[in-house]
């Protein structure tokens, strides 16, 4: 099982939540490359630059923190791109509503994740058990 070390899960939760920050403050989605291009890169090559900078800064080693599982952070990264793309291409569409909902939605999730209840994961379980069932159901 892979596993992602805690530190780098909430940098990663921090770069999101601090551009979301900026982006609403200043009305602009440029801030929101910075996440929007590290998740993409880590979705797509497994490269996570934000990830791969902080690591240079852990006191320890990788292993000997609590780690976070991989597979659901890729879960999280996926509806993370989808909040960040939706609001980027309102920005550029003006569309200030859908932008601001947008760039608001995934900042509260990165916010909560920080405090400790992942909104992700308590979707992905939903949709675990939901599939579960209904495959047993199917099965009898």
């Amino acid at each position: 099982m892979r596993t992602i070390p805690k530190p780098l899960v909430l940098a990663n939760q921090w770069t999101i939540a601090l551009s979301v920050v900026i982006s609403l403050i200043t009305q602009s989605a440029w801030i929101l490359f910075i996440p929007l291009v590290s998740c993409l890169l880590s979705l797509f090559t497994g490269f996570n630059p934000v990830l791969a900078l902080v690591k240079q800064f852990l006191s320890k080693s990788p292993d000997q923190y609590e780690q976070e599982d991989y597979e659901q952070l890729q879960f999280n990264q996926w509806m993370a791109v989808g909040f960040l793309l939706v609001a980027t291409i309102s920005f550029f569409m003006n569309w200030s509503v859908l932008f601001n909902i947008a760039t608001v939605m995934v900042g509260i999730a990165a916010l909560v994740a920080i405090m400790g209840f992942c909104i992700g994961c308590f979707i992905r379980f939903q949709y675990q058990q939901w599939n579960y069932r209904r495959k047993k159901s199917a099965a009898q």
